[in-house]
């Protein structure tokens, strides 16, 4: 949720080993953040990161107060989150997850929906919800003209003939 002081990055997929340490899999896989923080939500408790490496299978990491495995299988499927202020973030740079919510207009400021949700992959999409329409953009700069996330408001300039489907509830 947009401007949420903790941001998911993923989740405990299962213990590892005796000693209570856990498999993290971060949502974007090529992410670094678990080795270079201290400090890791786990189902909302804040837990300290005693050590952590990254695998080809995730990341490999020790939590205080986790030491045995029996400990460590308790924490599966726990949502991981970090605090927001601990992403090391360029000027401009925007985190898909304040998208969602975020009013999108046209480049003539016409309403044109509310972003539900957005679908990764090789060009993220937005998914846009008007109504009983949904659409789904390519997120990039041809058609995404303007993010402001402090506003809550996207511009865009969609291609001609764009599909849209009905939203089946």
């Amino acid at each position: 949720m947009r401007g949420d002081p903790r941001l998911e990055i993923g989740g405990i997929a299962r213990a590892h080993g005796i000693r209570g340490e856990v498999v993290v899999h971060t949502h974007d896989p090529d992410s670094v953040i678990l080795g270079d923080i201290e400090t890791i939500f786990v189902g909302g408790v804040e837990r300290k990161i005693l050590k952590a490496r990254g695998t080809h299978h995730g990341w490999l990491v020790a939590l205080e107060g986790v030491a045995t495995r029996n400990e460590a299988e308790l924490l599966k499927g726990q949502v991981v989150e970090v605090d927001r202020s601990l992403l090391d973030m360029e000027e401009g740079d925007v985190l898909l997850d304040d998208l969602i919510g975020c009013d999108v207009v046209l480049v003539d400021g016409r309403p044109w929906g509310k972003v539900a949700s957005i679908e990764l992959g090789h060009h993220d999409l937005l998914v846009i919800h008007d109504g009983e329409i949904e659409r789904m953009l390519p997120l990039v700069d041809q058609f995404v003209t303007d993010i402001d996330v402090a506003a809550g408001i996207i511009t865009v300039d969609p291609p001609e003939g764009l599909p849209e489907d009905r939203i089946r509830k």
